[in-house]
């Protein structure tokens, strides 16, 4: 695994969590800009899931196992885009409520990744 890509797949999720934390706690809900950020950080996700199964076929092996780690790999990719589906149908300051915890939920699963590759 790229360290690189993980640190920055993780501070752009922690960033776009405490936006989002910031807009709950002025009680807004999620904006045209905010879908924008989780745009960003799903790009960078989907960039995570390409370098992942790249360095599965050519043949690098996770300490923990291929099937666990493909698993992280998709759940860490879904985790955003989730949680913004989810923010549109709570129009309210919980809409963006949901969209900060699941980038908390993507950073945790970005440590994990790295765990499992052996980090």
């Amino acid at each position: 695994m790229l360290v690189a890509l993980t640190v920055t797949v993780s501070v752009a999720a922690l960033l776009l969590a405490a936006w989002c934390g910031f807009a709950a706690y002025r009680d807004q809900p999620t904006k045209d800009w905010h879908f924008i950020g989780m745009a960003v950080v799903t790009v960078l996700a989907l960039a995570q899931l390409v370098v992942g199964i790249v360095q599965l076929a050519r043949g690098g092996e996770p300490a923990e196992g291929s099937v666990i780690f493909v698993s992280y790999l998709l759940g860490a990719f879904a985790a955003v885009p989730a949680a913004g589906f989810l923010s549109l149908s709570e129009r309210t300051r919980w809409g963006s409520v949901t969209v900060s915890a699941g980038a908390v939920v993507l950073a945790v699963l970005e440590v994990r990744l790295y765990d499992i590759w052996g980090g």
